[in-house]
């Protein structure tokens, strides 16, 4: 976007030139006017600062919205709308604030489009690598219904939600990467450094090596050649492939249908995406977002091909005048628990409360599942280290045992 400068003064009256990226002119002095009281001779720099340039451009091509990034915003954004300050006015200090580059950039363009009459969800719909079909729709029911700072709100809980079952994730991930990473720098450092040394002193030796030793030495020598690359190229091109095949509507759906089935962690996605469908869809239905609008939107954030697929099939048959609960049974992908209380929800006309409650439950089920896995990943990450010196160890001491019995 191009550079515009304009001759502006303070609240003080002091004038001073100030620089603004924006898509027009009109909406620069926008932005220039939310800042200072008098905006004159704006037109557009025909200098270029390569530094500027290049590093606002570098940090926001590098900046991602994270999940947190949007839950602080909304958060944000519900008490300042709740406490009467204008949308316009929210924005604008909203922006300034921001820390993220990338999500900045995005509330500097959509308090402009505001400025000019845009509705906010509109606004945002421009911004799709900071907004998505979640947000923008719950924040337009938020519009419609005068209920935003309400919704802003159930959108920061949800966000929050998310983040906090990533965090576990990660958090439960992080011991058994670093242990793993920890395994495989011992195992080249002294298959490297340390196999080499004892090889020669084999070879002066003489005698047949144990076929341990033998194994082992030719790992070295396949870690300290041109044959290395074998197996990185390997490892490249297969991670290559794989991600190609996923892009393919096939490879994905077959992929996620694996992921699914897997021992232990497929139940651990089946949960994890039961809390993700109950608690958005619930929040959207809450909002006064229609349903099938909700599962329309539901079932682009689903993250499962297979999962997507079943609650776009539920939507079709909720068209032709079926119950959500009969249309997610016959898909066979939800549990039954969790179909029946969806059931009982719609019975008694409270479906949104409900699957609030279904979300709960399986949010603490995805929780308490992270914690086992946990216990028991991080006694078997250990054993394997500790396994994998011994082998090491014993492959470079056991021709030493055979010496001492001939010399015995």
């Amino acid at each position: 976007m191009p550079t515009y400068v304009a001759e502006v003064r303070d609240s003080q009256g002091k004038a001073k030139k100030e620089k603004v990226v924006a898509g027009t002119i009109h909406l620069a002095r926008d932005v220039l006017r939310q800042k200072y009281p008098s905006v004159q001779n704006i037109k557009e720099s025909q200098s270029f600062d390569l530094a500027s340039f290049d590093m606002s451009a570098l940090e926001i091509a590098l900046s991602k919205v994270t999940v947190k990034d949007k839950a602080v915003f909304s958060r944000q954004f519900a008490a300042m709308v709740n406490a009467g300050v204008a949308l316009v006015r929210c924005l604008g200090v909203l922006s300034e604030q921001c820390s993220n580059a990338r999500l900045k950039k995005a509330l500097v363009a959509i308090n402009a489009e505001v400025q000019q009459g845009t509705s906010l969800s509109e606004a945002m719909r421009k911004h799709p690598d900071c907004f998505d079909n979640l947000y923008i729709s719950m924040v337009q029911a938020g519009e419609v219904g005068g209920v935003l700072d309400e919704v802003l709100n159930r959108l920061a809980k949800i966000l929050e939600d998310i983040a906090r079952l990533q965090n576990q994730v990660k958090g439960a991930m992080a011991y058994p990467t670093v242990v793993g990473i920890l395994a495989v720098i011992v195992f080249i450092a002294m298959t490297v450094f340390l196999i080499p040394i004892f090889a020669g002193i084999f070879k002066n030796l003489g005698g047949e090596l144990p076929a341990l030793t033998q194994f082992m030495m030719l790992c070295s020598d396949v870690l300290r050649s041109w044959r290395i690359l074998i197996p990185i190229c390997t490892i490249i091109a297969t991670t290559f492939a794989y991600k190609q095949y996923y892009k393919t509507p096939v490879g994905r759906l077959t992929m996620d249908r694996f992921f699914l089935q897997m021992p232990i962690l497929g139940d651990l996605n089946q949960k994890s995406a039961v809390a993700r469908f109950c608690r958005i869809f619930g929040t959207l239905t809450r909002s006064g977002v229609p349903i099938l609008n909700s599962l329309e939107i539901v079932a682009s954030t689903a993250g499962n091909q297979v999962i997507e697929n079943a609650i776009n099939a539920a939507r079709a048959d909720i068209q032709q005048g079926g119950m959500l609960s009969l249309a997610i049974e016959k898909e066979k992908v939800f549990p039954p628990l969790a179909v029946q209380m969806i059931s009982i929800g719609e019975e008694t006309g409270e479906l949104d409360g409900m699957m609030m409650k279904v979300a709960d439950f399986y949010e603490d089920e995805v929780e308490q599942a992270v914690k086992a896995l946990t216990s028991v990943l991080e006694p078997l990450m250990m054993v394997g280290l500790a396994g994998m010196v011994a082998v090491i160890l014993l492959s470079m001491y056991l021709p030493m045992f055979a010496v001492f019995e001939k010399l015995g």
